[in-house]
């Protein structure tokens, strides 16, 4: 292996010092309070988006990514401050006590006619949910075995395309007014599994579903129209373009990527589909 310079070291680290100088001042007098970044999440904040409920941990996908954006925009971990909020309440316009708010907001045009959103973070992957019942009766994460399961779904979700186009289980799915009829037919037996994004089936699956599980996620790019997660701001902040920036170098670098498969893949222990 070729070994670097000293002089093309010093040339990395001017490069990489130039660009954290350079986001630095893009920030410089846009935030709340001169040289930090205040920082909003949930009271309480969950799993996996932030560990433990603490998020000046680094740890958890969104706790994770807050502090990547930070160090992008040329604020370092002890120039970072947390408050929390909730979820409905930040949504509202008028001023706010944060620079940006991470609770897994959707990016939807009616929530953009009151704050500003930031580039997407995340995009929301579909997921099945199931029961551990099903997994223990042999349901693996594979298209084949996808295939066998019976399916549910609301008439008018966009899962039912996945379903058809991608799954193409060998019964036809059985379909329900809403969610909550889904969640039940689960729970007694009468489907084995259903799609949901990725955020919500990990809730379902601890909070909502008894003996619930998540049997395996699909790639982003095979959901049809997946959320999109933003950075909520206030409406019209002049931080956005500096956070757009930010994200836009995490993922140019394959950062985001990293962090994502760390916390929503790894973490969770949620394969990927295949």
């Amino acid at each position: 292996m070729k070994l670097l310079t000293t002089s093309a070291l010093a040339l990395i680290v001017t490069a990489t010092s130039a660009l954290a100088d350079g986001h630095a001042a893009c920030a410089a007098g846009k935030t709340l309070t001169e040289g930090t970044l205040t920082i909003a999440t949930g009271n309480p904040a969950y799993y996996p988006w932030v560990m433990n409920d603490a998020p000046e941990s680094g740890e958890g996908f969104e706790a994770a990514v807050a502090y990547a954006i930070a160090e992008k925009m040329g604020f370092g971990a002890d120039a970072v401050t947390w408050v929390r909020t909730s979820f409905d309440e930040a949504i509202q316009p008028g001023a706010k006590n944060f620079d940006f708010n991470m609770q897994q907001y959707s990016i939807t045009p009616e929530r953009e006619e009151m704050v500003d959103f930031s580039l997407p973070y995340y995009t929301s992957a579909m997921a099945v949910l199931t029961t551990q019942s099903v997994v223990d009766g042999g349901a693996t994460a594979t298209i084949d075995s996808l295939k066998g399961l019976k399916w549910g779904a609301v008439g008018t979700t966009t899962a039912l395309p996945m379903l058809s186009e991608v799954i193409q289980p060998e019964s036809d799915p059985l379909l329900y007014n809403d969610n909550a009829d889904v969640n039940a037919a689960i729970m007694a037996g009468q489907i084995d599994a259903a799609l949901y994004d990725l955020p919500t089936a990990l809730y379902l699956s601890v909070v909502v579903v008894e003996g619930g599980a998540l049997l395996g996620q699909f790639p982003p790019e095979q959901s049809s129209a997946p959320d999109q997660f933003g950075l909520l701001m206030e409406d019209g902040n002049p931080l956005k373009e500096c956070v757009d920036a930010a994200i836009t170098a995490l993922s140019e670098s394959g950062e985001l990527a990293a962090i994502e498969a760390q916390w929503l893949a790894e973490a969770t222990g949620v394969p990927v589909i295949k």
